[in-house]
């Protein structure tokens, strides 16, 4: 039997969930690379998923802890937008999907990990990328580290601050 090794999935699936909320506590860390934040707006950043669908998997979250997205002021709204956007360019340029997911998961029903601060998915696809394991196993294989893929993003989105 050939086994395929995923030790940071242990983390999610074994330990005690953070006390707090991740959207609020990273951006106040100090340190981008550590919390996996490639990309800050006025109003809201973008960060890997620590847990991804597939490499590349970002998140836009408002800085704000705010639950419904009608209750987010139309800046913010709009910044994420435009944030969603800069993350389509960002992932094209650097990981080359075939195409891309975008949305939102709102409240715990609709699937959302962490529903009292809401979020946005950005999720790179490839032709091909469903394969047996997430149909027989209920396992997704991530072939590339968080470090590795937070190091190729954030040289994607400082290209983009350069092109204006």
């Amino acid at each position: 039997m050939e086994r395929l090794w995923a030790p940071w999935r242990l983390q999610y699936v074994g330990d005690k969930k953070p006390e707090g909320c991740i959207f609020c506590q990273k951006p106040l860390a100090g340190d981008d690379r550590a919390s996996y934040i490639v990309e800050r707006g006025i109003h809201a950043f973008v960060m890997l998923n620590a847990y991804p669908y597939n490499n590349g998997h970002l998140m836009i979250a408002p800085y704000a802890h705010v639950a419904a997205l009608e209750d987010l002021p139309p800046e913010t709204r709009h910044e994420m937008m435009d944030l969603a956007a800069r993350c389509a360019r960002a992932l094209k340029a650097s990981f080359h999907p075939d195409a891309l997911n975008a949305g939102f998961n709102l409240g715990a029903a609709a699937g959302a990990g962490i529903a009292d601060h809401m979020h946005m998915h950005v999720v790179p696809r490839w032709n091909g990328d469903t394969n047996f394991m997430p149909v027989l196993a209920d396992v997704r294989v991530i072939p590339q580290s968080l470090d590795d893929a937070w190091a190729t993003l954030s040289a994607a989105f400082a290209e983009l601050r350069e092109e204006g």
